[in-house]
């Protein structure tokens, strides 16, 4: 056998285009790359359906549709205040013997009073216990509740169907995340700060909107000079921890203790600022 380089020309030649080809197939290759968008012919719409996500979940309401609340959920949320602790005059949940005269009026006469409010011998029932927000089946389910925590043995009134998680396709997903993401952009100072005047009507209003339990009435100058004089702090540490005083009773956060510090804050500024 032999080789088939015989000239010195021949090696130089071998050697040459042992470079030159690899480094020209590079450089076609990137060009190719480079040299523009591909698939130009291909309909858009088909490409975007091919790329787009499988599928986004989109968060709804914790709280649900209105009117979706649970007896055991409004007595959370707004009952607790007064009938936990019996403060003006409600009769404590579990107390079989102070609900026994209540439960026999009936359950019509405990929802029309829970619902309309009640002035009684020993105290008042605010209408909705303090929260307009509430439907009537959202206070009757409450009524409810109690009742059977003391004594009775009635049916509570179904409830909405909370909404199901949704998922919505790619597009339209896209364009709520984008608007969100400009909105929080937008209002960075907003995302987070307690609302005193929500705080108040889902919590304070119960005691504070009718003077319940020694409260001090909101809008009531006389009644809040000598608490303002004592300063904001004195009075965030009451509504925070708590208060027993000579003509009433301040349970910790008003009785609603999945508030934060800054939402009792908030609360206090507002029924402050309205106050003086």
């Amino acid at each position: 056998m032999t080789s088939l380089i015989k000239t010195p020309r021949q090696l130089i030649t071998i050697v040459v285009l042992a470079f030159a080809v690899p480094i020209a197939v590079g450089v076609l290759v990137s060009q190719l790359v480079t040299s523009g968008e591909k698939g130009m012919d291909k309909d858009d719409n088909k490409v975007l359906a091919r790329i787009q996500p499988v599928g986004e979940v989109v968060l709804v309401d914790a709280s649900g549709p209105k009117g979706a609340l649970t007896g055991e959920q409004v007595y959370g949320q707004v009952c607790k205040i007064c009938h936990d602790a019996g403060l003006a005059g409600a009769p404590k949940i579990g107390d079989k013997a102070a609900w026994r005269s209540r439960i026999a009026a009936g359950e019509k006469t405990l929802d029309q009073r829970a619902i309309a409010g009640f002035q009684g011998k020993a105290g008042a029932m605010p209408a909705k216990g303090g929260n307009a927000d509430l439907t009537d089946d959202e206070v009757r389910r409450a009524v409810v509740y109690i009742a059977n925590k003391s004594g009775a043995s009635w049916k509570e009134p179904a409830a909405a169907t909370t909404a199901p998680m949704a998922t919505t396709s790619a597009p339209a997903v896209a364009t709520s995340v984008a608007t969100s993401a400009a909105t929080s952009a937008a209002t960075p100072a907003a995302a987070g700060k307690a609302d005193g005047k929500r705080v108040f009507e889902s919590t304070c209003t119960v005691c504070h909107g009718a003077g319940i339990a020694g409260a001090p009435k909101v809008g009531d100058k006389a009644a809040w000079a000598p608490r303002i004089a004592q300063g904001i702090n004195v009075l965030y540490a009451h509504a925070i921890v708590g208060l027993t005083g000579k003509t009433g009773v301040m349970p910790p956060k008003g009785g609603n203790l999945s508030l934060t510090d800054p939402d009792v804050k908030a609360a206090v500024d507002f029924m402050v600022a309205a106050s003086k």
